[in-house]
């Protein structure tokens, strides 16, 4: 046992390394035997759960308010000390673990990745990660700052998202091109930024002995059951199932508004003329009528977003100055999740809601495992448990069932839902292939006006039924707004690959909802326990990257929309 370490993470968020080192000297200096390797495993566990929680926190902190100068301040001190330090030293633990030769039955997976994550380790990479985040913090700080004039107010970017949904295009227009002649306005802090990351990774490669920086990332994202080329496999299959079903919304959704071609302005807006959903007008609507929501689908998951809410784990609300995008981090020793978004008013904000919830009851129910076998949750598994969700909860929409919408507006948003994942999955393979161009071709993509070519090829590629005449600007620079692009590279497939998962665990709901939702939270308290293959399975779902599980995909999805609106 490692004895004096706070009971509370706001105590240990006071401690510098000095306070910290000594627990994982003990550690190293602790022999190691079959008879005490798993309480050694558990340690070494809970001394990495308070060191994350605290990143976390002080990440948290720097997000919700990019212009807390204080904040900031904390958070570097604490990437450029106790972080680096901390690296160090775990590094040592995993060397003095693997040395033992001992494996811990259940601890298979755990071990494979330790071993994978020790062999990558090189200490002088250490301060790069430091100077990494750094620069995501940046990247925040530019994107969080964008601000228009709007009818004599100064709105977000995301407080306009809602004008895109106007049934009056030119109002649309002009709310799209003032967004983008914002956005535009930083293209060349954001293309400086981006040298500084390709640089830093370039240098990350070298120092770890590595071809290039995606052959880094997939090692350093434990990626051990698809390839590079199974990505590109995927991309190919989307090109051929998916592409053409997206079309089809497309020009349905043009011969529905009358307009000649399909611009970027029209994507969003209703194609029916109805007025735009307005699920919520305060935010403690989008709060209690969510909670009914997972009430519905499952009285535990219900209880656990009611702790969110009681124990303060929730920052819903957009505002000037705080970070762009949601997400859910995991207060690791705390046991708690901590959703972030910018809600507005519209239904992508439930979306998003019901998102980052299935995230969060991914951290509760892996609660339940010891302390080493919490950690080193498949990411492509970890979408699995959002984007289920969002499906699982759709039915549950409608006022009669606690929701948000009358019947017809909960078909409408279901309608909007599915075609969207329809349209998700060739986004996703312009990013992933953007992504896969760029750290194959690191010279080129030093360039950023080639970054934009390459772009706009892929964008084209994949995204036709688009007009984009007259804004080839605009459009070859949609990869400076993606987020993931910068801050999370090669973070992308993995909703593509979640989202197949989650539309077969979605259709396992239709036959037997009580059924889905136990063998889907069965799949979540298993962790990091699994391959990623065994957790889909044991969601009820195949994990592929093929035409055929696509195609079985995209007809569900198109027969039901069918059925939900007919015309």
């Amino acid at each position: 046992m490692l004895y004096g370490l706070p009971e509370n993470i706001h105590d240990f968020m006071q401690w510098d390394w000095s306070q910290i080192q000594p627990y994982f000297e003990e550690l190293e200096q602790r022999p190691l035997t079959a008879d005490n390797v798993v309480e050694w495993l558990n340690d070494r566990a809970v001394l990495s759960q308070l060191i994350s929680e605290a990143y976390s926190r002080l990440y948290v902190a720097t997000t919700v308010d990019t212009t807390d100068t204080e904040a900031e301040k904390r958070y570097n001190a604490y990437i450029e000390t106790v972080m680096p330090a901390g690296r160090i030293a775990d590094q040592r633990l995993k060397e003095k673990l693997l040395a033992s030769g001992l494996e811990p039955e259940g601890y298979e997976i755990a071990l494979r990745n330790i071993r994978t994550q020790a062999e990558l380790f090189r200490e002088a990479n250490v301060p790069l990660f430091t100077e990494e985040d750094k620069l995501r913090s940046e990247y925040d700080k530019i994107i969080g700052a964008q601000t228009v004039e709007w009818e004599g107010q100064e709105r977000t970017i995301a407080q306009m998202r809602p004008f895109l949904l106007s049934n009056d295009r030119a109002v649309r227009e002009r709310a799209w091109r003032l967004i983008s002649e914002r956005q535009l306005a930083d293209r060349a802090a954001l293309y400086d930024l981006w040298k500084q990351f390709l640089n830093l990774r370039r240098q990350i490669t070298d120092n770890a002995d590595m071809p290039d920086y995606r052959a880094y990332q997939w090692r350093s994202y434990n990626r051990f059951d698809y390839s590079p080329d199974d990505c590109l496999d995927f991309h190919n299959a989307i090109e051929e199932v998916v592409v053409p079903a997206a079309a089809r919304i497309y020009e349905k959704r043009r011969a529905r508004l009358g307009v000649e071609t399909l611009r970027p302005w029209d994507t969003d807006v209703d194609p029916a003329g109805r007025e735009p959903l307005r699920p919520f007008d305060d935010v403690k609507v989008l709060d209690d009528t969510t909670a009914a929501i997972f009430q519905r689908v499952d009285p535990e998951l219900g209880g656990y977003y009611q702790t969110m809410r009681d124990e303060g784990l929730l920052d819903l609300e957009n505002r000037k100055g705080k970070a762009p995008g949601g997400y859910c981090t995991g207060f690791e020793f705390s046991q708690r999740p901590f959703i972030f978004m910018n809600a507005v008013g519209t239904h992508q904000d439930v979306q998003t809601l019901l998102h980052e919830g299935g995230h969060a009851f991914h951290v509760f129910e892996s609660s339940q495992l010891p302390p080493y076998l919490q950690i080193e949750v498949p990411i492509e598994f970890a979408e699995v448990a959002s984007m289920s969700m969002e499906l699982i909860a759709a039915p549950y929409l409608a006022r009669e069932y606690g929701g948000f919408y009358s019947v017809e507006d909960a078909a409408r948003a279901r309608v909007e839902h599915l075609e969207g994942d329809i349209l998700f999955w060739p986004y996703m393979a312009v990013v992933d292939a953007f992504q896969h161009w760029v750290y194959t071709h690191p010279e080129d993509a030093l360039n950023p006006e080639n970054c934009d070519s390459t772009w706009a090829a892929l964008w084209d590629r994949f995204m036709p039924g688009i007009d984009y005449s007259g804004l080839e600007v605009e459009k070859a620079t949609g990869w400076l707004r993606k987020l993931h692009i910068f801050q999370i590279p090669f973070y992308y497939v993995e909703y593509g690959l979640a989202q197949l998962g989650a539309v077969q665990v979605w259709r396992n709901s239709l036959s037997d909802q009580p059924k889905a939702v136990a063998d889907y939270r069965k799949a979540l308290a298993l962790g990091g326990t699994r391959t990623l293959p065994e957790l889909f399975n044991a969601a009820g779902a195949k994990f592929a990257m093929d035409s055929d599980v696509l195609r079985d995909a995209v007809d569900l999805i198109e027969r039901t929309t069918a059925q939900l609106d007919p015309a």
